[in-house]
């Protein structure tokens, strides 16, 4: 069971650096985004959240001070789903799906996250 939560760790903190580079590398058309969702200084959030995500997943892969990195991706994670995926106020029927959808996985990682924490 112990190299299962290995790969866990590896694929989830996998995920979360990802996205951190993603955040970094694709600044100005996430800041975009966050501007339309009125997000106050767009390009500041995105990369902060950036640089969430990277020592988030970091933490994760690597065992690392991982309960510091998992409580602010959760902090993260609380705080980009009831603010960026509002999928209720959304009329178009696609955008209402994707937004769902991004709405639904953030609350299947803040579980996950959560059940980190726990063991």
């Amino acid at each position: 069971m112990h190299e299962l939560f290995i790969i866990g760790r590896i694929l989830l903190g996998g995920y979360f650096i990802y996205s951190g580079f993603g955040h970094l590398f694709k600044l100005s058309m996430l800041a975009g985004y966050a501007k339309s969702k009125h997000i106050p200084a767009p390009t500041l959030a995105v990369a902060v959240s950036g640089l969430i995500l990277l020592i988030g997943g970091l933490g994760i892969l690597f065992h690392f001070h991982m309960t510091i990195g998992i409580l602010l991706l959760e902090i993260f994670l609380i705080i980009t789903t009831l603010v960026m995926h509002q999928f209720w106020n959304v009329k178009d029927p696609a955008a209402r799906m994707n937004e769902m959808i991004n709405f639904n996985k953030n609350i299947a990682l803040i579980g996950a996250l959560l059940m980190i924490i726990a063991k």
